[in-house]
């Protein structure tokens, strides 16, 4: 019999006294074996009474079918249980897992944003969780419309590590919109979430779900969120957890910039440039750094020059044309010699990002 999930069924039991409980008695065995005497002086009367009815439950059918489901349970006793979630106020005593969860991933990030987000937004994310996965990052988050989405589909599109934390049962998939995108996530990591397979989306489910976002990685990315956003609360509660915050700066008056613009302003890094923050972050090599700035690449003199003004942004031809000071022939041979060596990439017509 699995006791932590028998521990994890009891009704009316939080996640806090569920830890008390386990970390007086010794265990979730322990728990479940205490003379009710015993019990009712460790857990009080009213969860005594309630784990004693939890007793009565066939749990252990339960937890045989969610295994045949594919779907693994942990709890903090376990050693695969992730590290980093252990060192927040509020672990999730009961994490139900679909898929791979990575093995200790060196550095984890999350990236959240919108759900209503722009096609920049939406272009931003993708490319950022693509870089990072190229170098082991492990991307997290929540498989939301949006920047969500786009943070998972660039790492699974550059064959790496993602993971999608839920508001509900790892087998429902929300929004069904994702259908394809959740299949693809578990084929290159998992799907996890603290609610037993089943339960259906609730507005409430979401933001408790964001303290499992930050607490698993290193560091949160807000690539566009408006200024009362739950991208904002997953941002402060990685503050909490001492995890780094980052966001990607937008302009001044549009409304899916103002919280990433707000952020910035109490002390948020900035992520202008993609090689800058993966430096930052400590995953490229020396040389791998010299050559994502182009000092290593076989550039011409004016694909150099172009390589240079082509950031996270997409800058169109007229503002290359500004910037570079070449006449349009040569701007365009440039741009064509880039696209065919594969260090820049056009999103839009004539709109062109630098690749990773």
């Amino acid at each position: 019999m699995n006791y932590g999930y028998w521990l994890a069924q009891a009704d009316g039991i939080s996640d806090r006294v569920r830890r008390k409980l386990v970390e007086e008695a010794g265990s979730a065995e322990d728990v479940y074996f205490l003379p009710e005497r015993s019990l009712k002086m460790l857990a009080g009367e009213t969860v005594a009474e309630r784990l004693l009815l939890a007793k009565k439950n066939d749990t252990e059918a339960d937890y045989v079918r969610i295994g045949a489901a594919g779907i693994s349970f942990l709890t903090p006793e376990d050693e695969a249980y992730p590290a980093r979630l252990r060192q927040i106020f509020d672990p999730p005593y009961a994490l139900y897992v679909k898929g791979r969860l990575p093995v200790r991933p060196d550095k984890s990030v999350a990236i959240v944003g919108a759900r209503m987000c722009s096609e920049y937004g939406r272009v931003v994310a993708e490319r950022l969780a693509h870089c990072l996965a190229q170098k082991g990052v492990c991307i997290v988050s929540g498989l939301a419309r949006g920047i969500d989405a786009a943070g998972h589909r660039g790492a699974v599109d550059a064959g790496g590590v993602t993971c999608a934390v839920l508001g509900c049962g790892v087998d429902v998939c929300y929004p069904r919109a994702n259908e394809r995108l959740y299949g693809e996530i578990l084929d290159r990591g998992c799907i996890l979430s603290e609610y037993p397979p089943g339960t259906q989306p609730r507005p409430g489910y979401f933001p408790q779900r964001n303290r499992i976002i930050a607490g698993l990685v290193d560091a949160v990315v807000v690539v566009e969120a408006k200024e009362r956003s739950g991208s904002l609360i997953t941002a402060d509660l990685a503050i909490e957890q001492g995890r780094d915050v980052y966001a990607v700066p937008g302009r001044m008056h549009d409304a899916l910039s103002a919280g990433c613009n707000g952020l910035i302003r109490q002390g948020a890094g900035i992520v202008s440039n993609i090689e800058d923050f993966v430096r930052e972050l400590g995953v490229w090599t020396e040389g791998e750094q010299k050559q994502s700035a182009g000092e290593n690449l076989s550039l011409e003199k004016e694909e150099r020059l172009v390589y240079s003004c082509v950031d996270l942004r997409p800058r169109g031809l007229e503002e290359l044309l500004q910037k570079t000071g070449l006449s349009m022939p040569v701007l365009a041979e440039s741009l064509t010699g880039l696209l065919r060596k594969g260090v820049i990439r056009e999103v839009f017509k004539n709109d062109y990002i630098r690749q990773c």
